[in-house]
């Protein structure tokens, strides 16, 4: 297993925490450069990737009338640029191989648009509409893709911009949430029994279905009055 992500510290920590060999190999995913540099990194640790996992993801919040243009920016590297990035430059040798496995992590929010956090939402919808023609694109070369769409997970996903988690509970229904354990396992699971959108969840695969088909004049008005990035003091 090869880790990647900014920090190196937490990169290791949880790489000690894993049994079995673990990589560690601290990149900015944000940073084209350092992007293009991981299939020769991975393949200097003699490590064949089989299997890609596109979890890195951030989020701004709040308004796009009050947004900062550098923020947003780079929130489109890491949520879109960096999964298509990784996915082209993985994906050609796993197809050469005639096997191999793309799981990218999108989100309920890819379902509809998310006042509050408006580039969040776009990007997950980017994510999970390129990974299922992404998928198509790969019947019958011995290689698939997933798309994860999970609801509200335990993570702390919020706590940079001052949100914790307690918080951002209050805005959605306790019983959508879930723990990150759950959701990687479920996520596994649906990969190995050939799902193409895993929605992690019966809470969250319905609010899924009415997330798509209520209208949008009352569903966008309900989430704008309760999301907390666009609740005033």
């Amino acid at each position: 297993m090869v880790l990647v992500a900014r920090r190196a510290d937490r990169l290791t920590a949880l790489a000690e925490e894993l049994s079995g060999l673990t990589h560690v190999l601290p990149a900015d995913l944000s940073k084209r450069d350092e992007r293009a540099a991981l299939p020769g990194q991975v393949a200097a640790l003699g490590v064949t990737a089989n299997i890609l996992v596109n979890n890195a993801g951030l989020t701004t919040l709040g308004a796009v009338a009050e947004s900062n243009p550098e923020a947003e920016l780079n929130a489109v590297e890491v949520d879109v640029a960096a999964v298509v990035d990784l996915c082209s430059r993985f994906v050609p040798d796993m197809v050469k191989r005639g096997r191999g496995a793309v799981l990218n992590v999108a989100s309920v929010g890819a379902f509809g648009p998310l006042p509050g956090q408006a580039l969040y939402g776009a990007a997950k919808a980017f994510v999970l509409s390129y990974t299922q023609a992404m998928r198509e694109e790969l019947r019958d070369t011995g290689v698939t893709a997933a798309a994860l769409c999970p609801g509200p997970v335990y993570t702390g996903f919020l706590e940079a911009h001052g949100v914790p988690d307690e918080v951002s509970e209050k805005a959605l229904p306790k019983f959508l949430w879930q723990h990150a354990d759950a959701v990687a396992k479920i996520a596994v699971d649906g990969m190995a029994s050939g799902k193409g959108v895993i929605v992690p969840g019966a809470a969250n695969r319905i609010a899924s279905v009415f997330y798509q088909h209520l209208p949008r004049r009352l569903l966008l008005p309900l989430i704008a009055r309760n999301h907390p990035g666009l609740k005033k003091s």
